[in-house]
């Protein structure tokens, strides 16, 4: 019982990190804009972080992304070590991109060191490697690493047309205000989807090891039985991220508001509505993806209306480099710590 309990506080903890860590997806460009302080832009996101609760709840009335992740890996190869052995990893990875400013992926370092640590515990090379994974929920994940980005950033790209085609005749200086006041809008959509996406991995990893040590009292639930009954679990969770979020990540603020490339208010609202509209679709569809894959997509897209040349495409590159190595790496490090944790334990 002691050792679920250090699992569930860890998971907080990287709910937590995961919201300082990923805070610059929903607001990195409305402070690049200097539509609001950092402060103020922090407090606004993590409000909007936390009220994902409610649309998930009562208004999807399901959280099928911690459904996902919580199955990712079959139960049968399940156990408190594996899913401790994962969140280290994840930690880890998480702090390490943090430090260098490097905007990857907490879902996927999530998914990586779940899946290292639960194929260490198999025994990659056995007979029942391949049987550790639940390939029908993990594909769509792997297919939305490349797809996420372009998804968004094809929907950046003709919104951002068709609002400069709308608003051709409009008073610059009129259009600039208005386009500044919108982005509390699209900057609140944005922290919405960021929120409800992120919050439910971290319920998907709980629900999986509160799930395990119901089984091993003999007592079977699935994950929405696990919910139903522990309200507390999505309520911590999307706490968690939010107070993270109030923490803020200004390095990478400054690599996804400045660095891919500069982002005008107009812009802003197109690459936040695009990275928005691709969370909610993700949403609808139980996959898990990354924030930060989609709204640098949807910035790059957005930069690509000017001319392909406005896009930093060497700052991109190493981004993309960074996004590949982020499951292959965090489940590298999640065997090695399960390997030591089974020595221990």
């Amino acid at each position: 019982m002691t050792f679920l309990i250090v699992i569930i506080v860890l998971a907080l903890v990287f709910d937590y990190i995961n919201g300082f860590h990923d805070a610059a997806n929903s607001i990195a460009t409305i402070v690049s804009t200097k539509v609001l302080t950092p402060f103020q832009a922090v407090l606004w996101a993590a409000l909007w972080n936390f009220a994902a609760f409610f649309i998930a709840r009562y208004i999807l009335k399901e959280f099928k992304i911690g459904n996902t992740i919580a199955s990712s890996v079959n139960q049968d190869f399940i156990t408190l070590e594996v899913i401790f052995s994962g969140l280290i990893a994840a930690i880890c990875w998480n702090l390490l991109t943090w430090w260098f400013g490097i905007p990857s992926s907490s879902s996927h370092t999530l998914l990586g060191g779940f899946m290292g640590a639960a194929l260490a515990h198999a025994g990659a090379l056995s007979r029942h490697g391949v049987a550790v994974i639940n390939y029908t929920k993990v594909i769509p994940t792997f297919l939305f690493i490349f797809l996420a980005p372009l998804i968004g950033m094809v929907i950046g790209f003709f919104i951002c047309i068709l609002i400069i085609n709308i608003c051709r005749r409009a008073n610059p200086y009129r259009a600039d205000n208005w386009f500044r006041r919108l982005q509390l809008v699209s900057s609140a959509m944005l922290s919405l989807g960021h929120g409800s996406n992120d919050a439910q991995k971290v319920m998907g990893i709980i629900g999986a090891a509160m799930i395990w040590y119901q089984k091993s009292k003999g007592h079977e639930l699935s994950f929405k039985q696990f919910i139903d009954a522990n309200m507390w679990v999505p309520v911590a969770s999307f706490s968690a991220i939010a107070l993270g979020t109030m923490s803020g990540g200004w390095k990478i603020v400054k690599t996804m508001g400045t660095r891919i490339t500069k982002v005008t208010p107009l812009e802003g609202v197109a690459a936040e509505t695009a990275g928005a509209l691709t969370l909610f679709l993700s949403d609808k569809l139980g996959v898990p993806v990354s924030t930060t894959h989609t709204i640098t997509g949807s910035i790059i897209g957005v930069g690509a209306t000017r001319r392909l040349s406005a896009v930093r495409w060497g700052v991109t590159i190493n981004l993309l480099w960074a996004w590949i190595l982020t499951i292959p790496v965090s489940a590298m490090l999640a065997a090695l710590v399960y390997f030591i944790v089974s020595l221990v334990r």
